[in-house]
């Protein structure tokens, strides 16, 4: 599940690139990347097809060591996770080392929020987090998995019947929230300007609701059923006006197209309506926390695997309409100038 929720998000990104590029919006230029070193969609998609031949040779390896009885089959995950490892902090030129030292940067200024000042990049790669909280407990139970022994020895349950373990996945879910809620404080701080303490407000709500679901999931009471409800809801809310309005810029007063804004890239208007709808219906998946489906455990990790996949191709489909808006109306203002050039080089005639 972890590197294939990686391995789909890769391919998202390789999806906005392509886009991007086809609509003649300068990515490079707004989150002042080197157009010499930057990912281009054809990198992306490679990086996404290598992480799953990679994970499907492993699997492969793995079950035929388990069908030949070896007692270190269980170990080739952990060799695969070390393996990704050094390939990311690896010093030499190759494997797209400008990105990789790129990656590392942001993460050190998302994770140290917020000491560092917020960059477009720094909060865009912020945002991708608060989508990957399921990649983040995969992590967290597998550094468990292998730092305990169990496989080699003990069970699957070693580690998620731990109430330390739960107690640090709770957390775990709430670090995404909590460092982008610092980065809109960093910049309130810096500009003051309320929007950015209104932002914070959308994260805090969304660190409420993930706690009363918590809650919730170990005191399956009617009470704290209405409390999720209701904190959920609120939260959905929030979210979804953040989305329309302030991200995507939709719902312009007197805007020339009914619902949005002025300036649309693409031509066929009624995309956009589509988009909001699937935006809206994919931001609902918390209702499947309260409807009690009765599955297996095995039908219950494949369903936490979909609802996790579906919020990464949210997200995805979020990333392309938020760099429109940046583009056209520098809404971030992160640019002294609200002009973007265009992705082309200037030939001498």
């Amino acid at each position: 599940s972890m590197f294939a929720l990686i391995s789909l998000h890769c391919f998202l990104y390789g999806c906005n690139l392509f886009m991007w590029k086809s609509t003649r919006i300068n990515q490079n230029f707004i989150f002042d990347f080197a157009p010499n070193t930057a990912l281009t969609h054809r990198d992306a998609f490679l990086m996404s097809a290598s992480i799953m031949c990679t994970v499907v040779t492993a699997l492969v390896i793995n079950l035929f060591l388990r069908n030949a009885g070896a007692s270190y089959a269980n170990a080739v995950p952990g060799g695969l996770i070390v393996l990704s490892a050094g390939l990311l902090f690896c010093p030499f030129n190759v494997f797209y080392r400008s990105t990789r030292y790129c990656f590392m940067r942001i993460m050190r200024n998302i994770i140290f929020s917020p000491f560092y000042k917020v960059l477009m990049a720094d909060f865009f790669m912020a945002d991708q987090l608060t989508s990957q909280i399921p990649l983040l407990r995969h992590m967290e139970f597998a550094a468990c998995y292998f730092m305990a022994g169990s496989f080699r020895a003990n069970p699957y349950e070693t580690c998620t019947n731990s109430q330390q373990y739960k107690h640090l996945a709770y957390a775990i879910s709430f670090l995404p929230y909590y460092w982008r809620a610092m980065q809109c404080l960093r910049r309130y701080f810096e500009e003051h300007d309320i929007n950015q303490l209104a932002n914070a407000g959308k994260y805090v709500s969304a660190m409420v609701a993930a706690a009363v679901r918590f809650k919730y999931s170990a005191t399956p009471t009617p009470f704290w059923v209405w409390l999720v409800l209701i904190s959920s809801s609120g939260a959905t809310v929030y979210q979804l006006y953040w989305d329309f309005v302030k991200d995507w810029g939709f719902f312009t007063p007197k805007s020339k197209n009914l619902w949005l804004r002025d300036g649309l890239i693409l031509k066929n208007k009624f995309t956009y309506y589509i988009s909001m709808m699937l935006n809206l219906v994919l931001r609902l998946a918390w209702t499947e926390s309260v409807m009690k489906i009765r599955v297996s455990k095995n039908e219950t990790r494949l369903l936490d695997f979909s609802l996790a996949s579906l919020e990464i191709i949210r997200r995805g489909h979020w990333n392309f309409y938020r760099l429109e808006n940046e583009h056209l109306n520098n809404v971030g203002k992160f640019r002294a100038v609200k002009t973007v050039p265009l992705p082309f080089c200037e030939l001498e005639t």
